[in-house]
């Protein structure tokens, strides 16, 4: 019986470790959804119940966190040595704050979501970027102010033109999301025609 049980929680942790570990190529669309058949299901649905494109749900998992599922900002070093606070509470694949993925929870009713789960992490990014369309008046579809207003919030969003960092950052995305958007077009067809087991 004993023996039973650490042969099932062995079983537990490698299925845990092999749906949470990074995806071999992040740079490829394709290659993400041939390794993670269910991420597939999980950014259709994102895009079906927010209008959030899929490859731009991607290009922002693969700028804040490059889809590792334990992201954290890197702390600040006293005297550059000694570890100190980190500088947000930025964490998971979506690098939400705490106090902004409160507010989705609450205003999804989605109370048991977490930032480490890659379903909820591109149901947050679909709910943040409706919101910002109609807070912000920018289109889905437009990626590189999207992506400004993810990054900088909201409020911050209108003076965004004096960073030059967060342009840049901005254009990467943009470049990333037009690179995922051409090769998820390539293999669609693969891709709609799996058989997904549902959870």
């Amino acid at each position: 019986m004993i023996r039973n049980n650490k042969l099932i929680t062995l079983f537990l942790f490698f299925l845990i470790f092999a749906c949470s570990s990074v995806p071999k190529n992040t740079a490829d669309g394709c290659s993400i959804f041939s390794e993670r058949y269910l991420w597939y299901k999980y950014v259709k649905k994102t895009e079906k119940k927010w209008g959030t494109p899929v490859h731009l749900q991607l290009a922002f998992i693969k700028m804040e966190s490059d889809f590792d599922w334990l992201a954290k900002p890197q702390r600040y070093k006293l005297f550059k040595i000694i570890p100190y606070k980190r500088p947000s509470s930025s964490f998971g694949y979506s690098q939400a704050v705490k106090g902004t993925w409160r507010q989705y929870k609450q205003e999804t009713g989605n109370q048991f979501a977490l930032r480490s789960r890659f379903k909820d992490s591109v149901d947050f990014i679909g709910w943040y970027t409706h919101k910002t369309e109609k807070i912000l008046k920018i289109s889905k579809h437009d990626t590189f102010r999207q992506y400004i207003a993810y990054h900088e919030g909201w409020g911050a969003y209108k003076s965004y033109k004096k960073n030059q960092k967060v342009i840049l950052l901005a254009n990467k995305v943009k470049k990333q999301s037009n690179k995922y958007k051409k090769q998820l077009a390539k293999c669609k067809k693969s891709l709609t025609t799996r058989k997904y087991i549902i959870f």
